[in-house]
């Protein structure tokens, strides 16, 4: 049986990013990751000040920025026009923008350093069985996980902590036996990416319509993404053509729904888990927290778990025998629970501000928007939209 200085279960990105910072530290880390293939997936596409602070320190910054759409301005729109922006510039010293980066690059720029500290961290294929865990307390105990690899048979490794970031329908945080509270929304959303005939450069306009919102975010090679609220009426036939149909109505910009691609849909809900950490287990990313996707903290927020959990694992193993200091990482579990629940009440205002309103609502509603907007307050609601005041954040 394989002994290893730290498991994590989940090799999308915030997995790989915290196996990187652990590798970085000079840890001997495994990942097992389900899929055998990496996902060519472009859905969480903004990465904020804090995050890029984050891969900064792990020396991939650099690269992402270089190859991301810089976004410095978000415009919110109503049927009559412009009701206001909001600026990035006062965000962070470092990285005064949002980088529009498709998630599939974002993840391999992070599994390419990964590579670099060590080569043989990332094993694909394996899917988790089974964890039997000595007592948290236990100086040198383990945590002994089974799996089954692409061709079934059993592999297993013991380290003294495992971490979950295996994602919503991941398996660490059943085996761990956290509860988690459920809350769907009624919201579904079409997105697309298409090229870029909207003129909008380098912002991201939102456009806030009574028949729904339609989000707009730029992209890398020109093209620009699309994200389109649907109701109940409208959510049967092609995606595609449904997607065009609402951006030439809602915005006047003509997208061809046969070069929007991909396509894909989404609904709305809020899972929490009720704790990040159970003896020797600790959840991340989506494993611990599933927010709405409208307003791109999701993914940042698995980053900044990762990035405020590396120091104290690299403690535990070095210093403490496998036994994480107890009152760090129960302010580590309550800082990113906090962070979650804020994140997610923030995405959900995003959410419920962009849903279809008519009449006196409408009017209530843009006209309190466009005061926010083109008052002094806009630069502190950029730093919230931004994550600026996430409790991991270290923004320079």
């Amino acid at each position: 049986m394989t002994r290893v200085d730290a498991l994590v279960v989940g090799g999308g990105p915030v997995g790989i990013h915290l196996a990187a910072l652990l590798a970085q530290a000079g840890l001997d880390v495994r990942v097992w990751e389900a899929r055998t293939t990496p996902a060519l997936l472009s859905r969480a596409i903004g990465i904020h000040a804090p995050s890029l602070d984050a891969f900064d320190r792990l020396g991939v910054a650099g690269e992402m920025v270089a190859e991301a759409i810089l976004v410095r301005t978000g415009i919110a729109m109503g049927p009559r026009g412009e009701l206001g922006r909001v600026s990035f510039a006062g965000v962070s010293t470092t990285h005064p923008y949002v980088a529009a980066l498709p998630q599939w690059r974002t993840e391999a720029i992070l599994a390419r350093r990964l590579a670099a500290l060590a080569p043989e961290a990332l094993t694909r294929g394996v899917t988790l069985t089974g964890l039997d865990a000595d007592p948290a307390d236990l100086p040198g105990g383990v945590v002994r996980a089974t799996g089954r690899d692409a061709d079934g048979a059993a592999v297993e490794v013991t380290a003294p902590l495992v971490i979950g970031a295996d994602g919503t329908r991941g398996v660490v945080r059943g085996f761990l036996g956290i509860a988690v509270d459920e809350r769907p929304l009624p919201d579904r959303f079409l997105m697309g990416d298409a090229p870029d005939r909207t003129g909008g450069g380098d912002d991201a306009v939102v456009t806030l319509h009574p028949d729904g919102v339609v989000e707009s975010f730029p992209l890398p090679g020109g093209r620009r993404r699309f994200v389109v609220g649907v109701r109940a009426g409208e959510r049967d036939g092609d995606p595609a053509a449904l997607i065009a149909r609402a951006v030439a109505a809602r915005t006047g910009h003509v997208v061809s729904a046969a070069e929007l691609d991909p396509v894909s849909g989404f609904g709305v809900r809020r899972r929490l888990a009720r704790r990040m950490v159970a003896g020797r287990g600790l959840l991340i990313g989506d494993a611990a927290h599933e927010i709405s996707s409208i307003g791109g903290q999701g993914m940042n927020l698995g980053w900044l778990d990762a990035d405020a959990l590396a120091p104290i694992l690299v403690d535990a193993v070095r210093a403490r025998r496998g036994v994480p200091d107890p009152a760090r990482l129960a302010r580590w579990e309550r800082d990113r629970l906090a962070s979650a629940r804020r994140a997610a009440v923030q995405s959900e205002v995003n959410t419920a501000l962009g849903r279809p309103v008519r009449g006196l609502t409408r009017l209530v509603r843009d006209a309190g928007l466009r005061a926010v907007l083109t008052s002094p307050a806009a630069a502190g609601l950029a730093s919230v939209y931004a994550m600026g005041r996430d409790a991991g954040a270290r923004v320079r």
